[in-house]
Order: structure tokens, then sequence, then C-alpha cells
């Protein structure tokens, strides 16, 4: 009986690891404008590659696949209904190590006096098995990449810290860490996170 229980509970962990699926893996609704002035209204799908260097959008308008590097596109907007909202993402140049830059996908996620970049990444990382027996088990996860885009069109890594996000608000860390307790807001959450940061730059105008 034992056993039984075992393997049943390893296929069912192996189940939802294998039907996991991310937004990018997706098809949706959206728009994209592109470099030429063009707008195309179609299905969309995207990607943000590790390494920056091969990001690509995806279009299927009127029955034609097109693809298109962030060079050729300056902004595209899916509803993603996976998370039931509307996302915007802009074509901006970047580099990792601070030389040559080149155009990448980032996600708006607020703008304001604090404007927030976001980026997906997938990690594997160790955790402990849910049903105790096992050990622990290795899980491919999505990590949230955060970057700030300063006046200056310069865009900067972020760690993404709760205590770093708060270092940032001029002395309303107070009134901040107050709003997003009372709205029960987290910061490792990235559209609670979009809340908290809207918030702030609501009371910094």
């Amino acid at each position: 009986m034992r056993t039984l229980f075992l393997l049943t509970m390893l296929f069912v962990s192996l189940h939802i690891a294998k039907a996991q699926q991310f937004s990018f893996e997706l098809w949706h609704e959206g728009k994209a404008v592109l470099e030429s002035g063009d707008t195309l209204r179609g299905i969309l799908k995207y990607e943000q590659s590790q390494d920056y260097k091969g990001d690509l959008l995806q279009a299927k308008v009127r029955g034609q696949l097109q693809s298109y590097s962030p060079r050729k596109v300056l902004f595209f907007e899916i509803f993603d209904s996976s998370a039931k909202r509307y996302r915007q993402f802009y074509s901006l140049p970047y580099s990792e190590n601070n030389t040559y830059k080149s155009p990448v996908f980032f996600e708006l996620l607020c703008e304001g006096k604090i404007t927030v970049l976001y980026r997906e990444k997938l990690e594997y990382r160790t955790m402990s098995s849910p049903y105790g027996y096992y050990g622990t088990t290795s899980r491919l996860v999505l990590v949230n990449v955060y970057y700030l885009l300063k006046p200056d069109g310069t865009i900067i890594d972020f760690t993404g810290r709760k205590s770093d996000w708060l270092r940032l608000m001029d002395g309303r860390e107070k009134d901040v860490k107050a709003f997003a307790k009372d709205n029960r807001l987290e910061f490792d959450n990235k559209y609670e996170l979009a809340r908290i940061i809207e918030y702030y730059n609501s009371i910094v105008k």
C-alpha cells in the first residue's frame, strides 16, 4: 500500500511539472507597432532569451506567421489570459556588461518617479519534496528579474529585494509599508509590487 501511494504521488508530481506552462509559451491576443510605423493586430507570442541575444516576437496575422527581432519592433501589447491583464513591452537598448548596447524586449511594469522594467528568466531550483519521502527535487521555475529605467534612458539591473525597494523611496518608506500592509501586498509578487510602486509614484508627484 505504501509503495502504491509513493508511486501515485510521484506520478502526480511529474504530471504537474509537465503540465506547467509559462506565459511566453502561449499565444496571446495583441498588437505590435513596428519600427517601420506599421501596426499589426492578431495573435502574438514573445520570447525573452536568457542571454538577451535571441529575443523574438512572432505574430499570426490573417493566417500568416511573421517573426520580428527587437530591432524591428518599437512596442507590443498582449492580453495575458493567464494573468487576466494587459501587458506592455518595449524594445529598448541594453548592455549586460556596459559595452555595446542592442535592443531587447522589456515589459513596462510601472512608470513615474520610479520606472520599473521586467524580464522573465527560467532557473532550475532545488526544492524539498512535498511528500516527505523523496528528499529534494529539481524544478524549473520562473524568476522575476527587475530593472530601473533612469530619466536619461539608462537601464540598471536591480535586485528586487524589499529593503532595496524601500531605500529608493526618499523618506516615504513608512507610508509605503503601511499601504502594503493595509492592502496585504507583497514585494516579491510581481503585480503586487507594481501596485506598491504605483502608490509611491502617486504620492511624490
